[in-house]
């Protein structure tokens, strides 16, 4: 093989390694104090830095996101939409990561705050926490999206007369297996299961159709175990954490824990609970508190049960949404009012955090995901 052979096989196994380094990332904001609508990053692993790559503009507040299975697609909330709420549908570019918007939907309801993607990519779930409903939409196979092919609209109220005084749904979090759709109610403490039926783009309640939790709890999101036997719940309102074993044939839930407290030793102030994430290991959980401003970290048992192994500052007011890196190496906290993500690297054997020093501007950012590479 002659020199010049080598050179170029080289400088190509150079360029492929610095190329693998670097990740897409994409950061859903509201539309306040500047944000241009959604951000995406060039994420390098081996810096731990962010770069940005392109701002698009969209004037809804597009708070959340999700990734079509394929990688080819990313969607979006639209929360600062009309009454009956929006979501929008871009096409990614492969190559750089950036996005083309294609087309948008309403969500049947007002302030829609979460999306998910069913693992076959053909259906959407949205949570409308304004409209206290939940919507399901087909995705065609160019990625756009069609009208609502069904909705569930919820009723009921809580005993927090400012926070529960009619239904608010706030997530829809599709199970490992792919069969059901958990849909939490901060309003009627209770997190609702139905049965998905994802080729007709439809729902309907589950055998055992929801679990309660305590009164005036304020379910909000919730996680998986890569296992899918268990499942986490934030309960927004008291700053816990609910936990449930899981009936993987009829999708029911069985309280395990409820009222796992997440606050700091000694934290007296206003608090409450957001985001809520497992390590792809299934060895630990993660909590974000907005006032005390931490994430909570929580070892898992071989139950199930969570045992607290400490609370990391997040460096920034207001933490909601956070990131787990696929790999777990990293967490990325968006901070809603201090405009800020910071990176921190992920002790893999302990589950704790150290700030890596890096922090990105971002006006009001709600939601960090990274892209399917």
């Amino acid at each position: 093989m002659n020199k010049l052979l080598i050179g170029i096989l080289v400088a190509a196994s150079l360029s492929v390694q610095a190329q693998s380094s670097k990740e897409i990332m994409y950061v859903g904001t509201y539309s306040i104090r500047g944000s241009e609508g959604i951000y995406v990053f060039e994420f390098d692993r081996k810096a731990g830095t962010m770069q940005p790559v392109q701002s698009v503009s969209n004037a809804k507040s597009p708070s959340f996101l999700a990734i079509h299975p394929s990688g080819k697609y990313l969607y979006s909330v639209n929360e600062g939409a009309d009454k009956l709420g929006g979501v929008s549908s871009y096409a990614i570019d492969k190559a750089t990561g950036k996005l083309q918007f294609m087309n948008g939907q309403s969500s049947l309801g007002g302030g829609p705050c979460y999306i998910s993607i069913d693992q076959t990519g053909k259906t959407a779930f949205v949570a409308n926490y304004g409209g206290g409903s939940l919507a399901v939409l087909p995705i065609n196979t160019d990625g756009t999206l069609s009208a609502a092919s069904d909705s569930v609209q919820d009723v009921g109220s809580g005993p927090n007369a400012k926070r529960q005084e009619k239904a608010h749904v706030h997530s829809a979090t599709i199970a490992p297996d792919n069969r059901f759709v958990y849909v939490a109610d901060l309003s009627t403490d209770k997190l609702n299961i139905f049965e998905t039926d994802v080729k007709a783009s439809t729902v309907k309640p589950a055998s055992t159709p929801f679990i309660s939790v305590k009164p005036g709890s304020g379910p909000r999101h919730s996680a998986f175990h890569p296992n899918g036997k268990y499942v986490y719940l934030v309960e927004e309102l008291t700053s816990t954490v609910a936990v449930f074993s899981r009936n993987t044939k009829t999708g029911a839930l069985t309280m395990i824990e409820d009222n796992v407290k997440t606050l700091p030793a000694g934290f007296t102030g206003e608090n409450t609970s957001a985001d809520i994430h497992i390590d792809p290991s299934g060895r630990f959980l993660y909590q974000s508190n907005r006032g005390a401003n931490t994430l909570a970290i929580f070892a898992i048992g071989n139950d199930g049960k969570l045992t607290k192994v400490g609370d990391q500052p997040t460096e920034g007011k207001t933490p909601r949404n956070f990131l787990i890196d696929p790999k777990g190496d990293f967490i990325f906290v968006a901070h809603q009012d201090s405009d800020n993500i910071t990176i921190f690297k992920r002790d893999q054997k302990t589950g704790k955090l150290t700030y890596t020093g890096q922090s990105v501007k971002v006006p009001a950012p709600v939601c960090v995901i990274m892209a399917n590479r």
